[in-house]
C-alpha cells in the first residue's frame, strides 16, 4: 500500500507533468494558435468548476464561511501583488506565444522572472491536490483533471513564446521539469504538512489556493485565450465547465 503522503506525491507530478508534456508539443511541433487558445480556454473552465464545486465547497464545509471568504480573497490579493512585481521584472507575456515575451537582452533577467511566475501560478494549483486527499485519503479527480488540462495548454503555449523569444530547449525543459518536480512536493506539503492542522486553517489554505487560482485565471490564461478565439472564448469555457462539473456530479475522488 502506498503510504498517502506519496500518492499525493505522485498525483502532483501526473498534474505538473503535463507542463512538460505541453512544452514539449510546443516546441516539437507547429500547432495553430487557435487551437492553443482553445484548449486553454477549455482549461479555464474547467479549473472554475473546479474551485466552484469543489475546492470552495470543501473549504466552507470545513471552516465556514469567514475562514473561507478571508482565505479566497487573501489568495487573489497575495497572487495579484506577486504577479504585479513579476511584470515589472519582464514576466508580464509569460503564457503568450506570438513573440510577446522579451529576450534576455531586450530585457535582463526576465527569463528567472518568468520561471518563477510559473511556479507561482503552478504551486496553489498542486497544493489543492494534497488538501483534497485530507479526508478520507481520496484524491479529487475534478482537481487533477482540471490541472493537467489547464497545464497543457500553459506549457505549450509559455515553450512557445519562449522559443520565439530565443531561450534554448535546456532552459525550457529545465524550467518546466522543475516546476513539475516542484508540483509533486507542493502536493506532498498539502497533504502531509496540514493533515494534523485545525479546520479552519485547512479551510483558509484550501480558499487561498483557489482565490489565487481563479486571480491567475483572469489575468493569464483567460486573456491569451481570448486573444485567438475571441467570441468562441465564452462558448469554449462554458464546455470545460459543463465537463468538470458533469465529472464531480458523476464522483469525482478516486
Amino acid at each position: 500500500m502506498i503510504p498517502t503522503a506519496l500518492q499525493a506525491a505522485l498525483w502532483g507530478l501526473l498534474a505538473g507533468g503535463a507542463l512538460v508534456l505541453g512544452a514539449a508539443i510546443g516546441w516539437f511541433f507547429h500547432v495553430p494558435q487557435r487551437l492553443i487558445a482553445a484548449v486553454m480556454a477549455f482549461g479555464a473552465g474547467v479549473l472554475i468548476s473546479a474551485l466552484a464545486f469543489e475546492l470552495m465547497e470543501e473549504a466552507y464545509e470545513r471552516g465556514g464561511f469567514l475562514a473561507t471568504a478571508i482565505g479566497f480573497v487573501g489568495g487573489a490579493l497575495l497572487f495579484t501583488i506577486a504577479n504585479w512585481w513579476l511584470a515589472r521584472q519582464g514576466a508580464k507575456h509569460r503564457k503568450r506565444s506570438q513573440g510577446q515575451q522579451p529576450s534576455e537582452q531586450q530585457d535582463g533577467g526576465s527569463g528567472l522572472a518568468i520561471a518563477v511566475g510559473a511556479l507561482l501560478d503552478g504551486v496553489p494549483e498542486s497544493v489543492v491536490i494534497g488538501l483534497s486527499m485530507l479526508r478520507g485519503g481520496a484524491v479529487s479527480m475534478v482537481a487533477v483533471i482540471a490541472i493537467f488540462l489547464s497545464n497543457i495548454p500553459e506549457g505549450l503555449s509559455s515553450a512557445a513564446g519562449m522559443r520565439r523569444a530565443g531561450r534554448s530547449a535546456v532552459y525550457v525543459f529545465g524550467v518546466w521539469g522543475a516546476i513539475a518536480l516542484t508540483s509533486s512536493a507542493a502536493a506532498w506539503a498539502g497533504f502531509a504538512v496540514f493533515r494534523d492542522f485545525p479546520p479552519g486553517v485547512i479551510a483558509a489554505t484550501t480558499a487561498v489556493a483557489a482565490g489565487a487560482i481563479l486571480a491567475m485565471l483572469a489575468d493569464t490564461m483567460v486573456p491569451e485565450a481570448f486573444e485567438h478565439t475571441h467570441d468562441a472564448t465564452g462558448l469554449i469555457t462554458v464546455l470545460g465547465f459543463l465537463a468538470a462539473f458533469t465529472l464531480s456530479k458523476l464522483g469525482g475522488h478516486s
